[in-house]
């Protein structure tokens, strides 16, 4: 295992003290429990947008808190689940008495422990209402899941939905958003290498050189097939055509698609994909109003590609280009 860090047992408690120091006129970090929130929290009379998971898929979450995004992101350890002190920890942090919504990537471990923490909340008083992603079109169930997989379109709705809570939008408003964005949005993606966790010390899975795993999750969980690896004419197809087909989307449609890197495959390898992925979405007459191409959804060093489409309306067009300013994504601000 060849990786900057220390003692595997610290990694995310030494990243978050790095990411503090990067970030300070943006976020605040506190580390007992893990929770890292924006700078200015609590904003009074703004609902309280919180997400949270497994550590190892930066920049989600914690690369998203901030104006526009996220109040707070509770990073577990690598690949394992927040606990609920630390959900109710974000909570209390960034409650500003108009109630929090907590974004939940469908695993089980994340839905139970945000659950618990919705109601240790409710119990002090603060409104606190849950959705969950579930975006990931590659199998019906996996090793983490009871249902499909949270993956890509956790950030689209996590900047959506901040928007509209930037903007005051109630709570009520908010959750009826999130969950409309979750209907609307579709994610597949594909392995050509395993990552390595650091307590782990050894590949999650083994791929051939000639090998590639089709429909993968973020935690390296199995997808729909493994399958010889091709050119990239072969690859992108192979993602879309499942999420195009799900939905499904349809000539006329207006899209943003979003090309993710798994965290190893490089920009030109990636804008590559992405290219391919416009052309065959224009033959099909979908209409690609905005785009989002980048390391957004990592699952550590594992060199792969994901493509998420979230169908838009104008409205969901204006929340996407309202100013947002995190580590992560900025602009207009």
């Amino acid at each position: 295992m060849k990786k900057v860090i220390n003692d595997p047992a610290t990694v995310v408690a030494d990243a978050l003290r790095g990411m503090a120091l990067a970030h300070a006129d943006l976020l605040d970090v506190q580390y007992d429990p893990a929770v890292v929130v924006r700078a200015d929290a609590p904003v009074p009379r703004k609902v309280a947008v919180i997400s949270g998971g497994g550590s190892g898929h930066e920049p989600l979450h914690g690369g998203f808190v901030g104006r526009g995004m996220l109040d707070a992101a509770c990073p577990g350890a690598v690949f394992t689940s927040p606990t609920p002190d630390q959900v109710a920890a974000a909570v209390a942090r960034t409650d500003g008495g108009a109630g929090a919504l907590l974004i939940v990537k469908n695993y089980t471990g994340d839905v139970l422990n945000f659950e618990t923490a919705a109601e240790l909340a409710a119990a002090d008083g603060v409104d606190v209402r849950t959705v969950v992603i579930d975006d990931d079109v590659a199998v019906k169930d996996s090793l983490y899941t009871a249902g499909r997989r949270g993956v890509g379109g956790t950030v689209l709705l996590e900047k959506v939905v901040g928007a509209a809570a930037e903007r005051g939008v109630d709570l009520d408003g908010c959750e009826a958003l999130a969950r409309r964005v979750v209907g609307r949005v579709r994610s597949m993606g594909l392995a050509l290498t395993a990552c390595t966790v650091p307590h782990a010390g050894e590949p999650s899975f083994t791929l051939g050189d000639d090998e590639m795993e089709l429909g993968i999750g973020i935690h390296g969980e199995p997808g729909r097939r493994r399958v010889p690896v091709g050119p990239a004419d072969e690859l992108v197809p192979a993602l879309l055509e499942p999420v195009l087909e799900d939905l499904p989307f349809t000539a006329g449609d207006r899209v943003l698609l979003f090309t993710n890197s798994m965290g190893g495959t490089p920009l030109i390898e990636l804008y590559l994909a992405h290219g391919i992925a416009e052309r065959l979405l224009a033959e099909r007459g979908i209409v690609v109003e905005r785009r989002l191409v980048g390391p957004y959804v990592t699952s550590l060093e594992m060199q792969g590609v994901s493509l998420t489409l979230l169908k838009l309306d104008d409205e969901l067009l204006e929340l996407w280009d309202a100013p947002v300013r995190t580590p992560a994504l900025r602009w207009g601000l």
